[in-house]
């Protein structure tokens, strides 16, 4: 949503930017409000009717300062202290070909605008579907992602019509991406950008940020709503349309989008483990350490990592699907030779550390290994908990008889009466005759 620099605003936005300078905010309503905002909008409060028409939606104009002078700009600008009440959860409805395109077209949103940032790609998915809800933007995930996509600038999210596209994500990003994506389509919520319909960079200021509500920030970016009852949770009344459009542009890394029957949303069909060993090894490493544990990577949170990180204990995502879950070897075993994934859903007896106690080795729900020198690559569910079509996939039971075999016996410890022994009475022998 960030725009560019070489856009030009007109002489309202300098008006603008000359009110911001000298400390008129009211003359910044007043000027931009004439031209940009619908008359409802001035008059709006939380009574609003529901009727009344939604602001317009224009190309995105970004006032010339310089960085460090958009910085103080946007510094000055206090936070709302109106309450910020979290979105309602948005539940995908559409068909299997209409999620599958939802899933990328949102993906790439969270990629290109936020990076290889979970926390980030949260909050940018969440306006994006903030914006299906309401009733001044397109009604499908596609379609507000890339809305104004055939301008040279001035489009919604500036990654679509800046050149961005033209970088092709790494795969193992894309995936990871794709996860959150789909977390956020069934349901997650990411509370603290409220209601927000916009939000930019901290280093820009665009036309519209002196008539809408500051409510919070997200690393480098800033998150808005709209004033009086369009910003409100009442007007987020809409929902997807379904339909969702085919996009050429993001064809080239999402299948989703080049016109052909998607067999799955989430893995290809054809193996459950997304890449093979020596593939996936010889990959780029990701650095996960100490300062990792706790956090959420896609599908699973990291709750403890084996010496020389060699393996990983996961609690696995509310949000994800049992087929998406071998995708967290894209995650942790990307550029290790060796690698081990032991995982448990949340809410079960999921161990803290090792050593890990049966409780925890009967609760666990997935586990993937592989080795690149041997070639060994297995993905396996546990099939009491998630029955798989092909029972090579599924875990070995295990055997609590064989279990009690190994422990420990109770010692049986026996009373023995220890007696003095009987000697043989004496008698009187005859030598023998020579």
């Amino acid at each position: 949503m960030t725009a560019t620099r070489d856009e030009r605003p007109g002489w309202t936005g300098w008006l603008f930017a000359l009110a911001m300078f000298v400390g008129l905010p009211a003359l910044v309503a007043g000027v931009e409000g004439g031209r940009h905002a619908p008359a409802t909008l001035a008059k709006a409060g939380p009574d609003a009717p529901s009727r009344a028409a939604p602001p317009p939606v224009e190309p995105v104009r970004i006032l010339p300062l310089a960085t460090d002078r958009a910085r103080s700009v946007n510094a000055a600008v206090p936070f709302s202290t109106a309450p910020n009440p979290p979105a309602r959860p948005f539940l995908f409805s559409g068909n299997e070909s209409d999620l599958a395109r939802a899933i990328d077209c949102l993906a790439a949103a969270q990629l290109y605008e936020a990076g290889d940032d979970p926390v980030g790609q949260r909050a940018v998915a969440q306006v994006v579907l903030n914006r299906v809800r309401h009733p001044a933007f397109p009604k499908t995930v596609c379609g507000v992602v890339f809305q104004g996509q055939e301008r040279a600038t001035g489009c919604q999210f500036t990654f679509t019509c800046d050149g961005a596209l033209a970088r092709l994500p790494a795969p193992s990003v894309w995936d990871r991406a794709r996860l959150i994506a789909r977390e956020m389509l069934g349901g997650r919520v990411f509370d603290p950008v409220g209601t927000a319909t916009h939000y930019h960079t901290d280093w820009v200021v665009p036309y519209w940020s002196g008539h809408l509500d500051k409510i919070t920030a997200v690393g480098t970016h800033l998150f808005f709503r709209w004033r009086g009852w369009w910003g409100t949770p009442a007007a987020f009344r809409g929902r997807e349309a379904g339909n969702e459009p085919l996009i050429a542009r993001i064809a080239k890394f999402a299948l989703a989008h080049r016109g052909e029957a998607t067999p799955s949303v989430g893995l290809p069909a054809a193996s459950p483990v997304p890449t093979g060993a020596a593939q996936l090894a010889a990959r780029p490493q990701q650095a996960i350490g100490a300062d990792s544990l706790g956090k959420n990577f896609g599908a699973g949170r990291l709750i403890a990592i084996a010496p020389q990180g060699r393996g990983f204990l996961l609690e696995l995502s509310r949000g994800a699907t049992p087929d998406e879950w071998p995708t967290l070897a894209q995650t942790f075993c990307a550029g290790r030779g060796e690698c081990r994934i032991m995982a448990w859903r949340a809410g079960t007896a999921a161990p803290t550390g090792f050593p890990l106690s049966d409780a925890a080795l009967d609760a666990m729900a997935f586990a993937y290994i592989h080795d690149a020198r041997t070639g060994l690559q297995r993905a396996l569910w546990n099939c009491a908990q998630t029955p798989r079509a092909v029972q090579g996939q599924c875990m070995r039971a295990r055997n609590p008889v064989a279990r009690a075999a190994v422990q420990p016996r109770p010692q049986r410890y026996e009373t023995v009466r220890l007696a003095p022994t009987p000697t043989a009475p004496a008698t009187n022998a005859t030598p023998a005759a020579d």
